[in-house]
């Protein structure tokens, strides 16, 4: 089987490529980059899930590929559940990484809890078959960032899963993959592949 996953982000695009090894090594499975000149929609939805399925589609039409995108964020309890779908622009248009966390560290205190959330959607254009699998990380906010590995919110979230006073940034790829939102929504999608290949195959 051949994943188009919906996304130009590299960041994204690594992590993506390492789960599916990691989660179903045996299975023959690849995943494949979304061309250059493949377009997806702006994240404009009220939800990851709205966002997620936008852009699988869009991918699915556009090259007539069996494809899966996700829509992730992170949700701060103190800011009410702020900046959610919009945390990729959680300080505008155009932000980078350091500024959208950056922004966070300065609205909600330190040790308040985080959740990061992630949605994947699975679009099939042959079969017209659409799924969605969501998978969630609780934590807390750190007093500072820490950690060169991942991206995004990473070097400030400390996962309740991780070890005590680490934050993703600093857990190892192993580690991160093992309790990250992404990896939960992703071991999700996998486990439903299987199932459909089992009946398939029955």
């Amino acid at each position: 089987m051949r994943l188009l996953l919906a996304t130009h982000n590299k960041h994204k695009w690594r992590e993506f490529e390492r789960l599916v090894k990691r989660s179903a090594p045996d299975s023959g499975w690849t995943l494949e980059a979304l061309p250059a000149s493949v377009a997806l929609p702006p994240e404009e939805g009220d939800t990851f899930a709205e966002n997620a399925l936008g852009k699988a589609r869009a991918a699915a039409k556009a090259t007539g590929r069996v494809s899966i995108a996700d829509d992730s964020g992170i949700l701060a309890a103190a800011l009410g559940g702020a900046p959610g779908v919009r945390s990729a622009r959680y300080a505008g248009d155009g932000a980078s990484d350091l500024q959208n966390l950056d922004k966070l560290m300065r609205e909600a205190p330190a040790g308040s809890a985080l959740e990061y959330v992630c949605v994947i959607a699975y679009v099939d254009p042959a079969g017209k078959v659409e799924r969605q699998f969501e998978g969630r990380c609780v934590g807390r906010l750190a007093a500072e960032r820490r950690g060169g590995g991942g991206f995004g919110y990473d070097p400030a979230f400390l996962p309740d899963d991780g070890p005590p006073g680490v934050t993703m940034a600093e857990l190892s790829d192993v580690e991160k993959d093992a309790i990250s939102h992404r990896g939960h929504a992703l071991r999700a999608l996998v486990a439903w592949l299987r199932r459909q290949g089992e009946q398939s195959a029955a």
